[in-house]
């Protein structure tokens, strides 16, 4: 049986939270969340940042939360607070935070739209200094 990925994201939007960007950044400013960015470095140098959210690449992302990985972060072992990953539309997004909550990293969520939805909504975005 062929699945599609847009299938799969469909799927774990079923099974997911999902924030609008007004709750997400509430969470952020009430210090109960942590904002997690998961896309390539390459598009944060591109289009801007989320102030105070942690980078943690798509690729790496469930090695770093798995705390018996070579490979943890200790960002992703911090309790009372829920995580809430991002890309630029949702559809990575969705898949890992699938993906984290099968892991049993919990609670998680995900914001609706993405980084896209994100800076239309005008929430604060930021650019790293160039260095020259």
């Amino acid at each position: 049986m062929k699945i599609s990925s847009k299938q799969l994201v469909d799927q774990a939007n079923q099974e997911i939270t999902t924030l609008s960007v007004d709750e997400a950044l509430a969470a952020q400013k009430n210090d109960t969340a942590v904002l997690v960015d998961i896309r390539d470095i390459r598009e944060l140098a591109r289009e801007g940042r989320v102030p105070g959210a942690v980078h943690a690449p798509r690729g790496m992302l469930e090695f770093w939360v798995d705390p018996e990985s070579p490979y943890h972060r200790d960002v992703f072992a911090q309790e009372n607070k829920t995580y809430v990953f991002f890309c630029a539309a949702a559809w990575r997004s969705a898949l890992a935070t699938k993906a984290l909550q099968d892991m049993g990293l919990s609670p998680v969520a995900h914001i609706e739209g993405g980084f896209t939805a994100w800076k239309e909504q005008g929430a604060p975005v930021e650019f790293p200094e160039k260095k020259e």
